[in-house]
């Protein structure tokens, strides 16, 4: 280890005086970009090898009704290899633990996430279960650059550019995108970027995107799109406010599906909980089996019948009103399938659903305007814009969602409607839901670097634990200010607790009451206990500080004692201590991205 240690030592010494940080960090970012590449090479090869295999290799007459326990298997053989393989390592998934690492854990990403994303998500999709693989790469991408980053000793701002450089390569592995990704990196993990972040950025997308389509060249969406015409504004304004108000609904729905699959506490009762769900779901609504691009392309080639084709609706699939009720029902089954897949024990994200549930949103719109004959619709057109309108929405994110739908169907020329549809879809949803379906969750525990209310974002930051204060001198109960002179006058605090046996706190006594009694100013035999006054307030250990100084300051008191779960004295908390930590936070956060 010594050795290892050594040499990595050595090597970083030697690139320090060879390569600036600067260029070496562009180095880096192309080898990430490159790993980042395979990886998603390697898991939608993965994928779609293990979903060709169960739909055309096995042979059997109880083939169609095994697809009912698919994604059942699949989600219980990812469970298994997580307990196998990772045993008391701590496994998540989707975007949001990435956002944690980069405000909580200095960018740092345990590494078995490099391949056990891959692993994990191929098993839940490739068997059926309804999720998207863009999480999952975007994790693996983000902890191949931290892990990089970590090797060669780099700072946390530095680490946190090669784990963006990672998430950005994922996607752009993902989809062939390389702009998206880049995009993906500054909208989602990298909100107040810099321009010199800009080349790491692009080096590593542009470089995934080149090994990922050497290695698997195979375009999610062919589409034959027209030109976008002025008389159908109108009805791209009604699809973004339609698809706005989905995506509150789908993040209401993921909090609900959230709670309840928390309540079970067996992980392989939510297995069979969720596994069940999803075949029934997948038996009457065909199209939620796996990531659910198939269908999309089915109707983006103007095969509008498909989506019933293999239902058991399949004989009302040439009756048009049929076909769009079908296709809202459709909506919102993936909408809860793709979240009972991911809460059950599956791992995958909603990136992909996302996609999914907007591009069908387009299509009945469009595909009902159609039937009506009031107007004529392009159906792909629309439903191109209703994917961005919904990763826009739930995401948060209208530039990726503008740059990756463009980029993935080559629908350049749709520019102007998929930029009216996101901005609509983000504004409408941002008015009711503040936060993303991604930061939503890190925001109510205070673990979200927000970059819009700085003060409030540091303070919640803050663990009361590293501006805990325990060098206090402890008064007993029953001792006399004579008792404790010495330890009274050479202390530097001015102010005591009085702590009893239990270390409970009965109180405190200010350093100008303990020397006018020392100094013969105030007469009186009273015991500590009988001197001190009851504090204040108090503070929890579990308390944030955001919560702490609005305490401070509406009782107008510059420090407050803190007691635990039982009402032990642990120390005090001060205003000093919390303006340090708070200009160290700042600090950092300026120079991640400086």
């Amino acid at each position: 280890m010594k050795t290892k240690r050594g040499l990595i030592f050595r090597l970083n010494q030697w690139r320090i005086k060879k390569i600036s940080n600067r260029n070496f960090l562009v180095v880096l970012a192309v080898l990430v970009g490159f790993a980042g590449g395979l990886a998603a090479a390697g898991l939608k090869a993965l994928t779609h090898g293990i979903a060709a295999f169960l739909q055309n290799d096995v042979q059997s007459e109880y083939k169609y009704y095994l697809y009912l326990f698919f994604p059942l298997i699949g989600v219980l053989l990812t469970v298994i290899y997580i307990r196998r393989f990772i045993g008391n390592g701590k496994f998540e998934h989707g975007i949001t633990p990435i956002l944690y690492a980069i405000s909580r854990k200095s960018s740092k990403i345990e590494s078995h996430n490099i391949y056990s994303q891959i692993i994990t998500s191929a098993l839940t999709v490739g068997f059926g279960g309804s999720a998207g693989l863009e999480a999952p790469i975007a994790y693996s991408g983000s902890a191949i650059g931290s892990n990089i980053g970590k090797f060669f000793g780099l700072n946390y701002r530095e680490v946190t550019m090669l784990l963006a450089c990672g998430a950005a390569a994922g996607i752009a592995g993902a989809f062939n995108s390389p702009v998206a990704g880049m995009v993906f990196a500054i909208e989602i993990l990298l909100p107040e970027f810099s321009i010199p972040a800009f080349i790491p950025l692009l080096m590593a997308a542009a470089t995934a995107s080149v090994v990922s389509r050497v290695l698997y060249n195979e375009p999610l969406f062919y589409l034959v799109s027209d030109d976008w015409v002025v008389q159908a504004l109108f009805f791209y304004l009604i699809l973004g406010v339609v698809v706005g108000f989905f995506s509150i609904y789908f993040s209401k729905v993921n909090g609900w599906v959230k709670n309840w699959f928390s309540k079970i506490k067996n992980p392989y009762h939510k297995i069979w909980v969720g596994g069940i769900s999803l075949g029934l779901l997948i038996l009457l609504f065909p199209a939620l089996y796996g990531e659910g691009y198939i269908t999309i392309q089915q109707l983006l080639l103007g095969k509008s019948n498909s989506l019933l084709a293999n239902s058991i609706f399949s004989d009302y699939r040439h009756t048009g009103f049929l076909v769009v009720i079908y296709a809202v029902l459709t909506v919102f089954a993936k909408s809860f399938a793709a979240l009972i897949t991911l809460n059950s024990g599956g791992n995958g994200g909603t990136f992909g659903p996302s996609l999914v549930m907007g591009g069908l949103l387009g299509f009945v719109l469009s595909h009902g305007i159609n039937l009506t004959g009031i107007t004529y619709l392009s159906e792909a057109n629309f439903i191109v814009a209703g994917m961005a309108a919904a990763l826009s929405g739930i995401m948060h994110a209208p530039l990726t969602a503008i740059f990756l739908i463009a980029e993935i169907t080559g629908g350049y020329t749709l520019m102007v409607p998929l930029m009216i549809v996101s901005a609509i879809s983000y504004f409408i949803n941002r008015a009711t839901v503040k936060y993303s379906i991604y930061t939503k969750n890190l925001a109510e525990h205070g673990d979200w670097l927000s970059h819009e209310d700085k003060d409030k974002t540091v303070l919640r930051m803050m663990k009361l634990r590293y501006v805990l204060e325990s060098n206090f001198t402890i008064l007993l109960p029953n001792e006399k200010p004579i008792d404790r002179r010495s330890d009274i006058i050479h202390t530097k605090r001015n102010i005591f607790p009085v702590v009893d046996e239990q270390q409970k706190l009965l109180g405190v006594i200010y350093s100008e009451r303990l020397f006018s009694i020392l100094m013969g100013e105030e007469v009186t035999d009273k015991s500590m206990k009988e001197l001190a006054q009851p504090p204040v307030d108090v503070v929890r250990m579990d308390a944030n500080m955001y919560d702490v100084m609005r305490k401070m300051d509406r009782e107008d008191i510059w420090i407050l004692p803190v007691l635990d779960a039982n009402d032990r004295y642990m120390g005090f908390v001060s205003k000093s201590a919390i303006f340090n930590k708070y200009r160290a936070l700042l600090v950092r956060q300026s120079a991640y991205l400086d």
